[in-house]
This record gives structure tokens, C-alpha cells and sequence, in this order.
């Protein structure tokens, strides 16, 4: 069964491949030289950041003695357009892919269509070593690690101090929830701000929300076409309650249903701004506001967090878990070269260093208690705990159809009622058994 499932995903991961190859962007050099030498040049296809990946395969590079060089290539800026490009290329065994930034919840397509390069146990242990495990987890498929963690993310609940004194309620207690952050909101007139656009980001928060509950989207992912969806059950109504009673209530911003990270982050800053669940980066894009004189600093000042709410007063929440895993072509030229660039650019020390330069939070236990990091992220330990405890999306190379059945019944916001929660159950199944088109 197992082999019929692998075989559907991969000619489903493969349509994408029947459309002509996108035109790239010229690569950006970042050691010189060329084949001529005898030195392999290793292309590593990147997501956007500041220049944070690109300096460390400079450094990974020099740091090989010569044993490879190192180009970039970026990627489009949204996860969707990354999975296109790099899908395209795949499915046409495209050697020039040596590695990869991939977004968490692709790897297991990607694997499963064959597109990656599995590690060998040597290299899983010594990739392995120090990293916390919920990222790992996000890095496998069949038990094989197919990925190495590069970095994470967790959302965080970020609040305004004065106005959570003013309702009376701490954010900071155990058994804080979104009914009562709710209603200490309404309370003050105040705004709870949410990515509610018709995008990832909402499925981000309508899984987290399952899962803090205590249930699952879909189980039994393994299985691909023939997994379970358990989103209609009690804990999916749950969540589908949480998100129509916000939506409906006067704690929502106007922008809801088309808010993504950084219309919650200028609703949060606002004086309406009270609550907010949104990444790390927030505190740190918050001081640079400050910098160019575009925020108060009493703003920043105002500025708390805590642990993702709960969903029951008796139930740990799950955290959304996100980050981005660096991966290696099926068709590289270059794996023994390819998996030493891995290992150096996933290190502590590299981790660390992105973590300080980008904002993006390390996969290792060890950076939350580096100095440097303890004073730009005086949340280091919270965001730590979040993303060990956080609670991942589905880990199925079915991933783009079971987010797509989510933002097709649980989209906009204020229509959704706990019965979306059994709508969207069996929209998923129709479509995962080829009964129904997206």
C-alpha cells in the first residue's frame, strides 16, 4: 500500500513539472572560481533573509579548505512560490540543486516524491547532536532524515502591558485561554490581532488551535491518500469556535480575514493594539521601528509575551511550530560536498550566528543560554520552551491538499461556526481520495 500511496504523491508533486521552467534570477557568487579547477561549486537555492545565509556558506566555504565553493540562488519570497520553482526543477532531476532552503511542512512531499537525498545514520546522529527534538521531527519522512533543521519558529502571545492591567488578567498564568483573552479585549475595546488572510499563515492558526486542544487535522499520515482527517472532532469544533467567536466579536480588527504577519504586527502597535499571536521576530522588528522613528519606544516599552494561549485552562497549548530545514538534491553531483555544507551551515556556532543577525530562532538547546542571544531576546527561554513543545503542522506529503481543504472551509473567518470543523473533514477526505477537486 505504501508504494501505491508514494507513486500517486509523486505524479501529483510532479504536475507542476509540465509547466515550462521558470526563468531565475542571475546566481549570486559567493566564493569565485569555476569547475576548471577541480573544485566543486555547490548551488544553494535560499529563501530571502538579509544576507544571513549567504554569509555563512561563505564561511562554510572557506572553512573547507578548499573542498567546494558556494553560490546562491534565491528563491521567491512566499513558501507557495519557493515549492513551485523548486518542484519544477526536481521533477527534472536538475543536478544544480545541491541544497535547499525548504519550509518544514514540504519535506515530506519532497521526499516522497523521490526529490531529496536521505542522510546517511553517520550524518543523522552528527546532525542530530544538540538540536531540540520538534524541529528534528519536521526533518523526516518513513523514519529517514531527509533534512537537516536550520532554523526554527514558534508564535509566541504578545500583549500590551497597560491595557492587560486594566482588564485584570496576567497572560503569564498556566491556565490563560482564549476565551478569556477574549474577553478581557471586548472588556477594554481593545484588538486581538491574527493572521486570518486566505494564506499558510491561517492554517498556522487554525492547526495550532487543534492541536492545543488535544487533536490532529488528519492522523495516520503514512498511509498519504488513505490517512484519516480528524479535524470534525471535538477538539476541531473546538477550535472552529474559538475562531468564529473572535471573528464575530468586537476584539477583531477590520482587517481579519485578509491580515497577514504584518498587518497583525501594525494593528498590535496601534492604540487599539492589546493582544497579539505573531513569531519572534516581533520584539526585534519593534526596536528597529524605534531606530528609523517610525515607533514610539513607549510602544516597545508597553510590549509583553508569554506562552501561546490555551485552548482548555487544563491543556498545555501546542505552539505553532514553523522554520525552514536545508536539504540536499536527489540529483546533485556533489552529496559527500553537499552533506559537509549541511552539517557546517546547521552547526551550533552557524545557528547561533543567524539567530543574532536574522532574528530567526536556533534549532539547539545551547543558544538560548549564549550570552549574546539572552540580551537581544529576553524571551530566549520562552521561545525555546515554545518551539521544543510546539506542535507541527501535518507531517504528510499530502500537505499543499490538506492546507488547501482548510482555507477552503474554514475561510473567512467570522463564517466559521463548530460545524465548519465536520465540513472541512470531509472536504479533506473527498479530496484526498481523488473524490473531489480543489
Amino acid at each position: 500500500m505504501r508504494t501505491q500511496v508514494r507513486d500517486r504523491s509523486h505524479r501529483r508533486t510532479r504536475r507542476l513539472a509540465a509547466v515550462a521552467l521558470a526563468v531565475l534570477a542571475a546566481p549570486l557568487l559567493v566564493a569565485c572560481g569555476d569547475e576548471s579547477s577541480g573544485t566543486p561549486t555547490l548551488t544553494w537555492y535560499q529563501n530571502p533573509d538579509n544576507g544571513g545565509q549567504a554569509k555563512i556558506a561563505q564561511q562554510c566555504a572557506d572553512a573547507s579548505n578548499g573542498a567546494y565553493r558556494v553560490k546562491m540562488q534565491m528563491l521567491p519570497k512566499d513558501a507557495t512560490g519557493q515549492r513551485e520553482q523548486l518542484v519544477r526543477r526536481l521533477a527534472a532531476k536538475d543536478s544544480s540543486i545541491d541544497l535547499m532552503s525548504l519550509d518544514v511542512v514540504y519535506v515530506a512531499e519532497f521526499a516522497n516524491a523521490g526529490f531529496l537525498r536521505a542522510f546517511s545514520a553517520e550524518d543523522e546522529d552528527e546532525i542530530a547532536e544538540g538540536k531540540l527534538d520538534a524541529p528534528m521531527e519536521t526533518a523526516k519522512w518513513e523514519d529517514k532524515l531527509y533534512a537537516a533543521p536550520f532554523k526554527s519558529n514558534a508564535q509566541l502571545l504578545w500583549y500590551r502591558k497597560a491595557a492587560v492591567e486594566a482588564a485584570g488578567v496576567d497572560p503569564t498564568k498556566p491556565d490563560f485561554t482564549w476565551d478569556k483573552m477574549i474577553a478581557a479585549a471586548e472588556s477594554q475595546g481593545k484588538k486581538i490581532s491574527e493572521q486570518g488572510s486566505r494564506y499558510e499563515g491561517y492554517v498556522v492558526w487554525v492547526n495550532a488551535l487543534v492541536a492545543s486542544a488535544g487533536g490532529e487535522i488528519v492522523s495516520d499520515v503514512e498511509a498519504g491518500a488513505k490517512a484519516d482527517p480528524t479535524i470534525g472532532s471535538p477538539e476541531g469544533e473546538k477550535a472552529a469556535q474559538i475562531i468564529g467567536d473572535l471573528a464575530r466579536s468586537s476584539a477583531a480588527p477590520a482587517d481579519l480575514s485578509v491580515a497577514q504577519e504584518e498587518q497583525a504586527r501594525a494593528s498590535f502597535q496601534s492604540d487599539d493594539g492589546m493582544f497579539m499571536l505573531n513569531w519572534p521576530y516581533i520584539l526585534a522588528a519593534a526596536r528597529t521601528a524605534v531606530d528609523e522613528g517610525s515607533l514610539d519606544q513607549s510602544v516597545v516599552d508597553d510590549i509583553g509575551w508569554a506562552r501561546y494561549p490555551r485552548v482548555d485552562a487544563d491543556k498545555p497549548s501546542a505552539p505553532p511550530l514553523g522554520g525552514t530545514n536545508l536539504a540536499i538534491g536527489a540529483s546533485t553531483r556533489y552529496p559527500e560536498e553537499a552533506a559537509a555544507l549541511v552539517k557546517c551551515a546547521t552547526s551550533l556556532e552557524s545557528s547561533t550566528q543567524y539567530m543574532l543577525a536574522e532574528g530567526e530562532p536556533s534549532t539547539f538547546a545551547a543558544a538560548y543560554d549564549n550570552a549574546d542571544v539572552l540580551k537581544a531576546y529576553p524571551n530566549a527561554p520562552l521561545i525555546r520552551a515554545s518551539i521544543d513543545e510546539g506542535g507541527p503542522r501535518p507531517i504528510t506529503p499530502y500537505y499543499v491538499d490538506v492546507s488547501s481543504a482548510v482555507l477552503n472551509t474554514f475561510h473567512p473567518p467570522a463564517s466559521v461556526r463548530s460545524n465548519t470543523a465536520k465540513e472541512a473533514d470531509t472536504f479533506l477526505t473527498e479530496v484526498l481520495r481523488g473524490e473531489r477537486l480543489l
